[in-house]
């Protein structure tokens, strides 16, 4: 008996892409003169794609890569869950490692199957939400 493995084929290629956009990401970002200090750093649960540094400010990035725009823009994806979790692992991050600078959080989207990617750089994303 053969088994077909449709999901496995499709993860690997979902998961190819999402590396593929990061690289392109941090390639674009260090080309418009910021300083990458992590990619992908992760903490226990949380994770941030890219730490970035430029002009005394902290840059976080979420990078979100597409195939295309048919179901859903990549911005879509950033939802009140997901900036909560976000500004939590920046918050472990800046204390992990002592920092004291501004921080600004940015979004980064790539659209398309192979590089060359179309690009989007939404800097201040979105601003931290002030918990009571």
């Amino acid at each position: 008996m053969r088994i077909k493995t449709f999901g496995c084929n499709f993860m690997a290629q979902h998961n190819n892409l999402g590396q593929q956009g990061e690289q392109v990401a941090a390639d674009f970002l260090a080309e418009r003169g910021y300083r990458i200090l992590h990619r992908n750093w992760r903490c226990g649960h949380k994770e941030l794609d890219i730490v970035a540094c430029k002009e005394n400010l902290l840059v976080i990035v979420e990078v979100k890569t597409r195939r295309n725009r048919l179901f859903a823009a990549p911005e879509e994806s950033i939802t009140g869950w997901k900036i909560r979790r976000m500004v939590a692992s920046a918050d472990a991050y800046v204390r992990k490692y002592g920092i004291d600078m501004p921080i600004r959080f940015d979004l980064i989207t790539l659209i398309g199957e192979t590089p060359p990617f179309t690009i989007e750089h939404i800097e201040e994303a979105f601003y931290p939400p002030v918990w009571n």
